[in-house]
């Protein structure tokens, strides 16, 4: 076999299904050695299920799969792993209880002195900051995105899966990435690399496949692909907005006076940050990690010291108040990191959902029944699938535990909620259920600040967007019609604008 040519992949026609919905329709690619093969697809296109496939996780209903020119059926991770194939997943799988190191290295045949020097010569390597002896329960989410990629260079697979690799890296952690692809593609590997992201498809990219609603709707070398040929392949097929539709997306709003205002407000992360929400209305938030989206959803909330500006809520000035005050005053945030920061994961439900007011409700006694209540009602409202309210948080599936976060918010009767990347690391069908969710709070008349990684996500809930780019606004789109995939990847790239001291 000439190995330079050969595909290290090769998949032929795999068809998938669960409980009748097709989610693959005959997809086949293949990914040679010494390439970066990146596969693009809209929220349930089938990516995830085609990985998982791939890795073992799950078992396709027809179709053949060979690696390295042997016909192969995995039944688990494990034959995965004994055939050259690592999957770097999206949703960083970190042992909080354990260092670094051990994270990295569990699992790991060899002598411990051997393999520490190894990871110690790629982290050199990659010029990034890990400690090794440090517990990875103080690593922050683009840490443990680090320690993941690491553990899989570790393992020196043939074929490396990157899931979103960059959606928590800052731009140098990017840029160390990108050249370590690079290295490892001169050495024979293949990666397949998922993103949404059309800057790194033309960037990094040997070649491109498009999967739209379980087809591959497009593929071919990356040098035959602009981003509007990429954007008209993710769009379904004839598709038309309804006349009625098309008026309601144009037609001028009213709007009332903000409930939210914020004038100039810089950090250590921003500067001169000045946006308004009023009741009723979606903002969004786009920009690649490392923009400041973050940062400015904690200084607004409290979370985060500002050095200079103003925050204000119906008209009051609410920079000097604590986050409990700015709570009590109808702010409230729901973090990225839902298990760090969001919920109490041994916990019941109703415990989780009362934390947040439980200082209102209580007096002498703790009121057990106005829990009970509570817990009830959003259990209902937001339909959560659940044995009882006694059921510990941990045992839900993501959809659901995301969705407890946000009953834990909305329990504190907020004017205004900031959703930080809201349906991060969760499943099609539970991404669905949160767009009915959000859209219903914008109907009741609250004020929702939107930071989502997904440039489609931003598009399809937010009635206006504003672009951060290094710290700095750098575009306001106030039209529907403006609001593109295109232009705000742009804008969040920092292509065809100009960082002004404003």
């Amino acid at each position: 076999m000439d190995t330079k040519h050969d595909p290290l992949l090769h998949i032929e026609s795999m068809y998938k299904q669960f409980s009748g919905n097709h989610v693959l329709k005959g997809v086949s690619l293949e990914v040679l050695p010494h390439e970066v093969h990146a596969i693009v697809g809209g929220n349930g296109a089938g990516k995830s299920t085609l990985m998982k496939i791939i890795t073992g996780l799950y078992q396709a209903d027809s179709g053949t799969m060979s690696v390295k020119g042997k016909r192969v059926r995995f039944s688990s991770t494990h034959e995965a792993h004994h055939h050259g194939i690592y999957l770097v997943p999206q949703e960083p799988l970190i042992f909080p209880n354990m260092t670094v190191e051990e994270n990295i290295l569990i699992g790991l045949p060899g002598k411990p002195a051997l393999l520490k020097a190894k990871v110690e010569k790629l982290i050199k390597r990659l010029g990034w900051n890990l400690q090794l002896e440090e517990s990875a329960m103080t690593m922050s989410i683009a840490e443990q995105q680090l320690i993941e990629i690491i553990r899989g260079l570790t393992r020196e697979a043939d074929i490396l899966i990157l899931d979103e690799p960059t959606s928590t890296l800052t731009f140098g952690e990017i840029d160390s990435l990108f050249t370590t692809i690079r290295q490892l593609t001169k050495a024979g590997i293949g990666i397949i690399y998922i993103t949404h992201r059309f800057s790194e498809i033309f960037e990094l990219a040997d070649k491109v496949s498009v999967l739209r609603d379980g087809i591959i709707s497009a593929k071919g070398p990356t040098s035959e692909f602009t981003y509007e040929r990429l954007l008209a392949c993710l769009m379904p097929e004839n598709k038309q907005t309804p006349k009625s539709e098309q008026q309601k997306e144009t037609a001028p709003k009213e709007k009332g006076w903000p409930i939210l205002q914020v004038e100039n407000l810089s950090s250590q992360k921003f500067k001169d940050i000045s946006i308004n929400l009023c009741p009723g209305e979606i903002l969004g938030i786009a920009g690649v990690v490392g923009a400041g989206r973050t940062e400015l959803a904690e200084a607004i909330s409290g979370l985060m010291p500002t050095t200079c500006g103003s925050i204000q809520l119906e008209g009051e000035e609410i920079r000097a108040l604590s986050v409990r005050q700015r709570i009590d005053k109808g702010l409230i945030y729901v973090p990225e990191d839902r298990h760090k920061h969001g919920i109490f994961s041994l916990a019941s439900i109703q415990n989780n959902m009362s934390s947040t007011i439980l200082h209102r409700l209580a007096k002498l006694f703790l009121p057990f029944t106005k829990e009970d209540e509570l817990a009830a009602d959003y259990v209902s409202q937001l339909q959560i699938k659940t044995t009882s309210i006694k059921q510990e948080v941990k045992d839900l599936s993501g959809g659901n535990q995301q969705k407890v976060v946000l009953s834990k918010s909305l329990a504190t009767s907020p004017k205004v909620i900031i959703l930080d990347e809201p349906t991060r690391g969760i499943d099609a069908n539970a991404r669905t259920d949160i767009y009915k969710i959000i859209r219903n709070l914008k109907q009741k008349g609250l004020a929702v600040l939107l930071i989502s990684s997904d440039i489609e996500e931003v598009v399809k809930l937010s009635d206006r967007v504003v672009v951060l780019y290094e710290g700095r606004l750098v575009k306001a789109l106030e039209r529907k019609e403006d609001m593109t995939p295109d232009t705000i990847a742009s804008y969040a790239f920092g292509i065809g604008c100009e960082v002004s001291n404003r």
